[in-house]
């Protein structure tokens, strides 16, 4: 982009970033962003910046030809709806690691029934990224699928301990990578039907070689995997845990946020 397109697009990105252009909200028209004094642009050249934005994840298309700021919400929450009742529970069976129980239920309009209910551990999960659009992730086996794969690093967030303090802890101890910040973006259940086990998302932005994995059952082989390559990655199942698939996937679809070029 020439001096003029590069101006506009900085000016049109710090207005996304200040807010002036709200997550949700359409921005101005091209013919009104073409008369913008502070913007000086053409239409064609004008365009091309939008196209960028849109390929960075700062914009979105929006009707037929108007964009908007992704991240808003236009469904409405749903009301009057009745949640089920739970009338009791019990163990089957508990350690440190899975514990099994029967629930006593009771849907709206439906006769109570006994649901099995397993609670596993609270999980942080953290993917880190540098500046070349690079994510650090551990090659290594799982035996459960007998599978080998990429997985970011995380752990159990033990007792007492702040979600975040694991996120760091863990990348440490699996990888010898120390993130210089991370930022929680989402927390989920990975099997809501029937498992109750908190995952907590973050990412987490550069970072220094600090030493050796200390956690050597979990470190396996260390790599900075380009993002550019995790659609790929996806499609070959070389990806696993709904850990990891969730933390790119946000991250992919909030690729202005991270400062990340559009994955191809």
């Amino acid at each position: 982009m020439g001096p003029k397109s590069t101006h506009a697009y900085e000016t049109i990105r710090a207005r996304i970033a200040s807010g002036e252009y709200a997550p949700g909200e359409k921005i101005p028209s091209e013919r009104t962003l073409e008369a913008d004094r502070e913007l000086d642009i053409r239409r064609t050249a004008l365009r091309q910046v939008l196209a960028r934005l849109v390929s960075e994840g700062l914009l979105e298309v929006y009707g037929r030809s108007s964009y908007r700021v992704p991240g808003g919400v236009s469904v409405e929450t749903p009301t009057g709806l009745e949640p089920w009742q739970i009338h009791g529970e019990r163990d089957l069976y508990d350690n440190r690691w899975v514990k099994l129980q029967l629930w006593d239920v009771e849907p709206p309009g439906v006769e109570r029934f006994e649901h099995h209910v397993v609670k596993l551990q609270h999980v942080a999960i953290t993917a880190v990224l540098d500046d070349q659009d690079r994510v650090l992730m551990m090659w290594r086996y799982r035996f459960v699928p007998q599978q080998w794969g990429w997985e970011l690093p995380g752990g159990i967030v033990d007792e007492g301990e702040e979600p975040a303090d694991t996120a760091l802890r863990e990348v440490v101890e699996e990888t010898g990578w120390r993130p210089k910040s991370v930022e929680h973006v989402i927390t989920y259940q990975p099997m809501v039907g029937m498992v109750d086990s908190p995952h907590e998302i973050f990412v987490g932005q550069g970072a220094e070689e600090v030493g050796e994995p200390t956690d050597l059952e979990e470190a396996g082989h260390i790599e900075w995997v380009p993002l550019a390559d995790i659609p790929g990655l996806m499609a070959r199942g070389e990806l696993l845990g709904s850990g990891t698939l969730v933390a790119l996937l946000h991250i992919l679809a909030n690729r202005g946020k991270y400062g990340v070029t559009a994955a191809n």
